[in-house]
């Protein structure tokens, strides 16, 4: 496997995508998903360019900060659900929260964000397919909690995150993607205090082509990247 191999590969597909819809390739951030992946190969991903890593979980990003967390141009975003007895050990350590899924728990990063005297980057979870199985705001109720949750002085919405229910085929995702991208449109129509809306994180390894076309400005890699996990 050869990682530099695998990030031009997926640049090369984010930038097809963009242009088959008339978009900015470098609109378009690519998170890498590290999620079991070990430091030694996250340098090899460092080296061939990759700037953004996303962890789904704490302790295993603290590990890999504390080995590689202070190279030059890297930033960490966390891409995972968030439980409340570990907000205080998230907020402030990482540039992007991609997975806020509730206005209670964005009070809480923001009680922890005024503590430390920052104001935390969050995106608000939306559960487009309505799934029990996935946390987020339903979208009759994302309006009210962007209102609640942009009164909050020491976080700043920068957008939208979603997880589509997940088949082999990526245009069966694309519906959900062209959902979220209205539901951001719609809210960009209001007046924000502390953040705008305007990021989208959608898409995965085997369909961030096709979220890409429906607007995404996010997009989540993992296997694509790193090749299957254990």
């Amino acid at each position: 496997m050869n990682i530099a191999d695998n990030v031009q590969d997926i640049r090369e597909k984010i930038q097809q995508a963009a242009f088959r819809v008339g978009r900015d390739p470098s609109s378009v951030r690519l998170v890498a998903a590290t999620k079991t992946v070990s430091t030694d190969v996250l340098r090899e991903a460092y080296d061939a360019g990759m700037r953004v890593f996303g962890e789904n979980r704490l302790q295993e990003a603290q590990e890999k900060m504390s080995v590689i967390g202070r190279f030059p141009g890297l930033s960490w975003h966390f891409i995972g659900r968030m439980q409340r007895r570990k907000l205080k050990d998230i907020v402030g350590k990482f540039v992007v929260l991609h997975s806020v899924e509730s206005v209670e728990q964005a009070r809480s990063i923001d009680a922890i964000a005024q503590q430390l005297g920052i104001q935390q980057d969050i995106l608000l979870q939306v559960n487009v397919a309505e799934e029990d199985s996935k946390g987020g705001f339903a979208r009759k109720d994302i309006r009210e909690a962007m209102e609640q949750v942009d009164r909050l002085p020491h976080v700043a919405i920068r957008g939208l995150m979603t997880l589509p229910p997940f088949h082999e085929d990526p245009e069966h995702a694309r519906p959900y993607f062209a959902e979220l991208c209205l539901v951001r449109d719609s809210l960009a129509q209001q007046s924000f205090v502390h953040g705008r809306p305007e990021g989208l994180s959608m898409g995965m390894s085997h369909d961030y082509q096709v979220a890409i076309e429906e607007g995404a400005t996010m997009v989540r890699i993992g296997t694509a990247l790193f090749g299957k996990r254990a």
